[in-house]
């Protein structure tokens, strides 16, 4: 248990750091939402890129992840969708709700397997965010609009923004190139290669330093039974059914407790970007991201050390 936690300890701290900054407001005005685009749209992508075009794919097991990972986000998606009327959520709470349990902060994702696993973590995690992006995007817009949250009046322009920007996703887009260039043979050559490591350096300490200034504490107080539905599942549902699905389709080391720690990930940052924007409970979403990203804190050592992955 030490050793996760002594692995992981830095992580959290980085967060800790930045809800300081945050409620600090430094260094105040726009900083931090313009950091985060630099983030997001630069350097994360070249960290991406940087690893999977040099990285042996060929050594992970594509399928058995994407059947361990993919199959436990869509079950507990259609489990979620199947208990709504008994779970007597409005539309705007639900959808909430549902975006809590199907997607991940990636920063914390990608940081936590690299200081667990080194390289081959890396590696799992770039992977395991080529399948994972573009699905929880998918299954989040499609709750909006079978909730009937998007208004008739901005319904077809908010979801067709929503999908033009799925199409557009820098960490899908940089998963292409990296794959493309690493199968294609060619590689990082020259300069370039060492270019976008130096970048991608830098995305995981911003990254993780930005997800708490995100964090709003205030916003706990309008948590209520929504928030810990969604923190559970999220939290507890979640890691027993990827230890589950990891173990019938034979997933195991490095693979299998990669898979773990994303399954006990708290929900991404960007969740409270699209509950304004298609009609969601944002209030709850900012509290449901930051009550997980705290208790996330401890599910994460928690589950690595029962699932022997320490």
């Amino acid at each position: 248990m030490s050793s996760i936690v002594d692995a992981l300890a830095p992580l959290f701290a980085l967060i800790a750091l930045g809800a300081v900054l945050g409620r600090a407001r430094f260094p105040g005005g726009d900083f931090w939402p313009r950091l985060e685009r630099v983030i997001y749209y630069l350097l994360f992508p070249a960290m991406l890129v940087a690893t999977l075009a040099t990285a042996d794919v060929s050594q992970v097991s594509v399928l058995p992840l994407a059947v361990t990972l993919l199959g436990a986000m869509l079950l507990l998606g259609a489990g979620l969708w199947l208990a709504r009327a008994r779970l007597a959520l409005s539309p705007s709470v639900f959808t909430s709700a549902f975006q809590g349990v199907v997607r991940f902060n990636t920063y914390v994702g990608v940081a936590g397997a690299g200081a667990l696993y080194g390289e081959p973590g890396l590696t799992v995690a770039a992977v395991a965010i080529a399948l994972m992006v573009p699905t929880a995007n998918i299954l989040c817009v499609l709750a909006f609009i079978v909730s009937g949250t998007i208004s008739d009046h901005q319904g077809p322009a908010s979801v067709s923004k929503s999908v033009l920007a799925l199409a557009r996703n820098p960490l899908i887009l940089a998963c292409l190139v990296g794959v493309a260039l690493n199968v294609s043979g060619i590689g990082l050559p020259g300069v370039t290669e060492p270019a976008l490591e130096l970048l991608g350096q830098a995305a995981l300490p911003l990254g993780l330093v930005a997800v708490g200034v995100a964090l709003r504490l205030s916003a706990l107080w309008r948590g209520g039974r929504a928030f810990w539905l969604s923190s559970a599942v999220k939290l507890v549902v979640t890691p027993l059914l990827v230890a589950g699905l990891a173990w019938l389709v034979g997933l195991h080391g490095v693979e299998r407790n990669v898979a773990l720690l994303f399954a006990a990930l708290p929900t991404a940052t960007s969740a409270y970007i699209l509950a304004r924007q298609l009609g969601g409970d944002a209030e709850l979403m900012a509290a449901i991201i930051t009550g997980q990203t705290l208790l996330a804190m401890l599910a994460m050592p928690l589950v690595l050390q029962l699932a022997g992955t320490g």
